[in-house]
């Protein structure tokens, strides 16, 4: 099996958009597994920037966003949000193909795993960020 690394969608880069935090993990050079990167605080960092860096240091492939559907898999507020991001994003990385996976249930998953896992889920809201984002991406490696 030829494992070419110029082709190809990995290694992608998940991207959990919140209004204070943005949850960020990637795959490996094959896709096999998803891994925690960092949580950027929308306070001190420019987000856009900060995702540009870490996708041009990991040479990432693809850019995979969550966009938080309502129950009945309808758009609102929050979609709308992430959808502005996502275009101010590919205005940064252009030649990147952006994808966007159903987040409805992510996070929840994430919290739930940790809690499993015995971290106390209030406070690490910032690994519950970049868990989302794990789950963001292995939603989306799994469709």
């Amino acid at each position: 099996m030829d494992h070419d690394s110029s082709s190809g969608p990995h290694p992608a880069l998940g991207i959990d958009h919140g209004e204070a935090r943005i949850g960020v993990a990637a795959t490996d050079d094959f896709g096999i597994l998803a891994h925690p990167v960092e949580t950027i605080d929308r306070a001190k960092t420019d987000p856009l920037e900060r995702i540009q860096r870490i996708a041009e240091l990991r040479r990432i492939k693809t850019l995979v966003v969550g966009l938080p559907l309502r129950m009945d898999g309808s758009e609102g507020d929050s979609a709308t949000k992430v959808r502005e991001f996502a275009r101010e994003l590919q205005l940064r990385l252009p030649t990147l193909p952006l994808v966007f996976v159903d987040e409805t249930l992510t996070t929840s998953t994430a919290a739930e795993k940790l809690r499993q896992a015995g971290r106390k889920a209030r406070h690490q809201k910032a690994i519950i960020d970049q868990a989302a984002a794990v789950e963001i991406l292995n939603l989306w490696m799994e469709g």
